[in-house]
């Protein structure tokens, strides 16, 4: 026997939910979530199977529709993003095409900020303007732009906040009121904070985009994605990601599932050492800038603390002598492992303009702040004086 759950998660705590949303046990009575790794399921009759297969929505049939493993992670993340809903996809830039694919169509606009991934910018230009989706890019903070460029025809707006790699900050609110004015959908890539840091569709957005890849596994060990949002939206991408196939699988759902367990204890270590970090790159001669929102002196700081409860694990600072700095610096690390992932708890160092951000054009580049002598460092959970000491090493390489 295992005990029937009551309403007591409803009004639980998210630390909470983050463990216990989503669980339902076999009558095998398992503890730990069950991996269900089958392509497809039996059914009782030829009844069983045409009602199922024609209108029992989260019937299982074929898991590129539903899997209970899968399910119980789009159970959870919704319960932490307060969603309706949630969709798992096969990775971050899948949960974006499978957005762009259920909302989109020839004629429609959408109005993307600059300092966004690489990839996201390369779907957008490329191929969304392929196929007559107008696209235009604007600076994340400028809220004049978004003002002139969110027009009539507009049907998607997106942004990261905070943004990858100089940690800008958008005021999600004021972009909401600015999307909804004309009728269009903001969708806010979730990635940098998570849930347990920032909630945007409590700010106003309509559905938010997650990366599972990154923090919300946290090891680095599986690919995956998730767009959350109200059970409308949600269904209409439900709708493409079963039909075209871009479904997360049933393993790689179970690990994120176990990641999300733990997801609020390693943020606010991942912020503190952040921070740490920040503050003792600003004493160092050879850094000109340090982008982190938890510095007083970042543009966005006022704005992160008040819609955020930490600033994240993810900075960027900029040395002198461009591009051979740079790479002097990387290359001159021992600990830091050069990857261009992010959200692991071992700490990652990359050269984002020619790495992430390497397929962009200079011009988008310099348009997006993106300095040759520019480092990311996704920030782990080392110990602060071993990441201080490496970075003494990149430094005494210069």
């Amino acid at each position: 026997m295992t005990k029937e759950r009551g309403n007591w998660l409803d009004t639980s705590h998210p630390e909470t939910r983050a463990i216990r949303s989503g669980v339902k046990r076999t009558p095998e009575g398992e503890h730990s979530e069950p991996i269900f790794t089958t392509s497809s399921f039996v059914f009782e009759s030829a009844e069983d199977a045409a009602a199922k297969f024609i209108g029992q929505d989260g019937a299982n049939v074929y898991s590129r529709y539903t899997n209970p493993t899968v399910r119980m992670l789009e159970q959870r993340l919704a319960a932490l993003e307060q969603g309706e809903a949630a969709v798992a996809t096969a990775s971050g830039m899948a949960a974006i095409l499978s957005v762009c694919m259920a909302f989109l169509q020839t004629g429609d606009r959408v109005v993307c900020s600059r300092d966004v991934f690489g990839s996201t910018i390369g779907l957008f230009q490329n191929y969304m303007s392929k196929f007559g989706v107008e696209v235009c890019f604007v600076p994340l903070t400028d809220m004049d732009a978004w003002e002139r460029e969110v027009k009539p025809g507009t049907k998607l707006v997106f942004c990261e906040s905070p943004s990858n790699p100089l940690c800008e900050v958008a005021d999600l609110a004021k972009l909401a009121a600015v999307t909804h004015r004309v009728g269009a959908k903001l969708v806010v890539d979730n990635c940098f904070c998570t849930p347990a840091l920032q909630i945007p569709l409590t700010l106003g957005a309509d559905i938010v985009i997650h990366s599972a890849t990154k923090y919300l596994d946290g090891q680095g060990r599986v690919l995956g994605g998730a767009a959350v949002g109200s059970a409308e939206d949600m269904a209409a991408i439900t709708a493409f990601v079963r039909t075209c196939g871009p479904a997360m699988s049933p393993f790689n759902a179970w690990v994120v599932l176990k990641g999300l367990e733990t997801l609020f204890l390693r943020m606010e270590a991942h912020s503190s050492n952040a921070q740490k970090l920040a503050e003792w790159l600003l004493l160092r001669p050879q850094v000109v800038r340090v982008h982190y929102s938890g510095l007083p002196d970042h543009q966005g700081h006022s704005l992160a603390c008040s819609q955020q409860r930490h600033f994240g694990g993810v900075l960027s600072f900029e040395l002198e002598g461009g591009r051979e700095a740079a790479w002097r610096f990387i290359n001159g690390t021992e600990l830091m492992s050069l990857t261009a992932n992010l959200g692991d708890v071992k700490t990652t160092v990359v050269h984002p303009a020619t790495t992430t951000h390497g397929r962009l054009s200079e011009q988008q580049r310099n348009e997006a702040g993106i300095t040759e002598g520019l480092i990311r460092i996704a920030v782990g959970l080392e110990h602060i004086d071993d990441l201080r000491k490496d970075c003494d090493r990149g430094f005494a390489a210069l």
